[in-house]
C-alpha cells in the first residue's frame, strides 16, 4: 500500500485490515460514496473489500458487484432482518463475521468498508465493529439536520454532507448548514460532496488515509 499522507490521529489498532463504517439515512448517498471511494483508494494502492447491509435484500451489494469497480468476490452482503442499527451497534456479530470472512479470503486487505443500511439520525457504529466511521447526510433532507443533533451527526469521525449541488434547488442555506454542523460537532471534520459527480471525494480519501490507514 502506498499512501503519501502523514498521520495526525490515533485510532484503535486492529490486527488485519482496518474497518471503516459508512452510515446515514436512506437516500443520502452512502452507496454512491462507496462507488467513488473504491477506485480512488485503489489508485493509492489500497487493497479493499466491502460489506453492505440491507433489511432483507442484497440490493446494494449487487449494485456494487455489477459496477465493475471491484472484484465481486470482495463484496459481501449482510441482511439485517431488523432495524439497520441493530447489526452495526447493538449486535454487530453478522458484520464482524462478514469482515472476518473477507480477511480470510483476501489476506492482502488493507481496508474494509462497512456500509450500513439506511437509518435515522440516531444510528451509530459499535467500536467492536469499526475503527472509524462516517455519517452521510444530504442537503435535500433539510438544513435543520445539524440542529437536530442526532448521535450519528455528532459522534461520527467524519460528517459527509452530500448533494450540495441541490442546495439552491431545495431552499437550503448551505453556508448556514455547514456552520451549524461545525458548531454541534465542536470542530470535528466535515466534508462537502457531490458523490454522483465525484466532487469532494478527495477530501474524504485524505481523511481515511491520514486518520485510519496510517495509524
Amino acid at each position: 500500500m502506498d499512501v503519501a499522507i502523514s498521520p495526525s490521529k490515533t485510532v484503535p489498532t486492529r490486527l488485519g485490515a482496518a474497518r471503516v463504517g459508512i452510515g446515514g439515512p436512506v437516500g443520502s448517498g452512502k452507496t454512491a460514496l462507496v462507488e467513488r471511494l473504491i477506485p480512488a483508494l485503489a489508485e493509492r494502492g489500497v487493497s479493499l473489500a466491502v460489506v453492505t447491509n440491507d433489511l432483507v435484500t442484497a440490493e446494494d451489494a449487487e449494485r456494487i458487484r455489477r459496477s465493475g469497480l471491484i472484484d465481486p468476490a470482495r463484496v459481501v452482503a449482510v441482511e439485517a432482518g431488523a432495524c439497520p442499527h441493530t447489526v452495526i451497534r447493538e449486535d454487530p456479530t453478522l458484520n464482524i463475521a462478514a469482515a472476518d470472512d473477507l480477511e480470510a479470503a483476501f489476506p492482502d486487505l488493507d481496508l474494509i468498508l462497512i456500509e450500513s443500511g439506511g437509518d435515522n439520525l440516531a444510528s451509530t457504529f459499535s467500536l467492536d465493529l469499526v475503527d472509524w466511521w462516517m455519517f452521510v447526510i444530504d442537503v435535500a433532507g433539510g438544513d435543520d439536520i445539524p440542529r437536530k443533533k442526532g448521535p450519528g451527526v455528532i459522534r461520527c469521525d467524519l460528517l459527509v454532507v452530500n448533494k450540495i449541488d441541490l442546495a439552491p434547488h431545495v431552499g437550503v442555506d448551505l453556508e448556514r448548514m455547514t456552520r451549524e454542523a461545525d458548531a454541534v460537532r465542536s470542530g470535528r471534520p466535515i466534508a462537502l460532496t457531490v458523490c454522483r459527480d465525484g466532487d469532494g471525494i478527495d477530501a474524504v480519501i485524505d481523511h481515511i488515509c491520514r486518520d485510519v490507514l496510517l495509524r
